[in-house]
């Protein structure tokens, strides 16, 4: 059986004193160099939204009207952030779900993302 996977190769390499080489980094995501502390926030944001609106309801979302709608929660909670008017919420990863969230609407009507079925788990609203 083929595998379907590749190792992807830059060509270029870094060597390491103890003789290990590996491909270089340059040019590729950097996860680690992302604050854990605030994807932990946006974890906690993400549970919070499963217990009010059941789970991954937010990727049922697939018209130009979800995608508005998201844009302007996306705007309104930067706004609060920036000016530091409600501090009872997390508006920093509010508004990170609302634009990672507008991206993914985004992409599905742009046909990059086909709508997923649905988790058995998930509530109808």
């Amino acid at each position: 059986m083929a595998n379907k996977y590749v190792v992807k190769d830059s060509g270029k390499r870094q060597d390491y004193a103890s003789g290990m080489r590996r491909d270089q980094q340059s040019g590729k995501p950097r996860y680690d160099l992302i604050e854990p502390e605030i994807l932990k926030r946006w974890a906690m944001q993400m549970e919070k939204g499963r217990e009010k609106y059941g789970e991954r309801n937010w990727e049922k979302a697939s018209s130009q009207e979800e995608l508005n709608r998201f844009k302007a929660s996306a705007y309104r909670h930067f706004i609060q952030w920036v000016n530091g008017w409600d501090t009872e919420e997390d508006h920093a990863v509010a508004t990170f779900f609302n634009i990672a969230a507008a991206e993914y609407v985004k992409d599905k009507l742009n046909g990059i993302i086909l709508p997923k079925k649905q988790n058995k788990n998930t509530r109808k609203t």
